[in-house]
């Protein structure tokens, strides 16, 4: 399986040959087989990058991911069509029924909750007892908005009673960074499964193009929380991250076996959508992680 994240970070040039992703740059040239590249991340807006490169790259399901003027993610590159059979499992999708995107979420705010209940059990924070009865309160489809609440408890008593996720601070910077991450390879797994990511099992956002990739990430994203609090940032910029790019390859466990993340988020994506196509969660398994 392709398993490598390659930052290009500086002015290059990227182009391809004899089955190499080669990278000019102004000192060397780096030459990766492409079928080790899981994501590709084109972190300066001085790169180039020749569109048979683009080509080859959405041909071997490479996650693509450009980056502004401040480096931080601003779009990805999706296949026009990411598997064989595509038009069968968007049919397929279009008929997920009500009742089972509505147990598969249940489950998805449930591990989210649980995790962050994680994170405040590790930083020593009183609020975990809080997040536990959200647990018990959990209803089918999260009726009751319980995934909101917690969210709200959580970040106060992880990152302190004044803190918002609107404020224009580096642990926001770096939250965003690592969220960003998570989706940009989520949704190389569903577009190579050959689903839309537009099309949710929750979030229905009409000008949000990831709406499934953002349903499916919600258990992973207090990982990246706990990165960042345990960097606690000053200032955000290169060495936090590759700290949290290096999260892609981190040890984690799915359904009993030890896995690197960027491999079980492929594992996970695929029992999502067994689920969802079998009506029931008997077929979901979700990812545990150590803090």
């Amino acid at each position: 399986m392709s398993w490598r994240v390659v930052v290009v970070s500086s002015n290059a040039k990227v182009d391809f040959k004899m089955d190499y992703v080669v990278v000019r740059m102004l000192e060397e040239t780096r030459r990766v087989h492409i079928s080790e590249i899981g994501v590709l991340l084109l972190e300066s807006t001085a790169i180039s990058i020749t569109a048979y490169a683009l080509c080859e790259l959405l041909a071997h399901k490479v996650k693509v991911i450009f980056c502004d003027r401040q480096r931080n993610p601003c779009g990805e590159l999706l296949p026009s069509s990411g598997s064989h059979d595509s038009t069968a499992r968007i049919r397929q999708q279009t008929r997920w029924t009500e009742a089972a995107k509505a147990a598969v979420w249940t489950e998805i705010v449930r591990a989210k909750i649980a995790r962050q209940r994680d994170v405040l059990r590790r930083w020593e924070r009183p609020q975990e007892a809080l997040l536990t009865r959200y647990l018990e309160e959990l209803q089918l489809g999260d009726a009751s908005n319980r995934e909101g609440h917690a969210a709200k408890v959580y970040f106060n008593a992880l990152f302190g009673k004044e803190f918002s996720r609107a404020q224009p601070i580096p642990e926001n910077a770096a939250l965003n960074y690592g969220y960003g991450l998570i989706l940009s390879a989520l949704n190389r797994e569903i577009a190579a499964a050959g689903y839309l990511t537009q099309l949710g099992v929750f979030h229905d956002n009409v000008y949000n193009a990831f709406n499934l990739g953002c349903d499916l990430m919600e258990p992973l994203r207090p990982l990246i929380d706990n990165a960042v609090m345990e960097m606690r940032p000053g200032t955000f910029e290169k060495e936090q991250k590759y700290a949290l790019i290096r999260l892609l390859h981190a040890q984690v466990f799915f359904d009993g076996r030890q896995q690197v993340l960027l491999y079980a988020l492929r594992l996970y994506c695929a029992s999502v959508f067994r689920a969802l196509q079998s009506g029931g969660t008997d077929e979901l398994r979700l990812i545990e992680y150590e803090l």
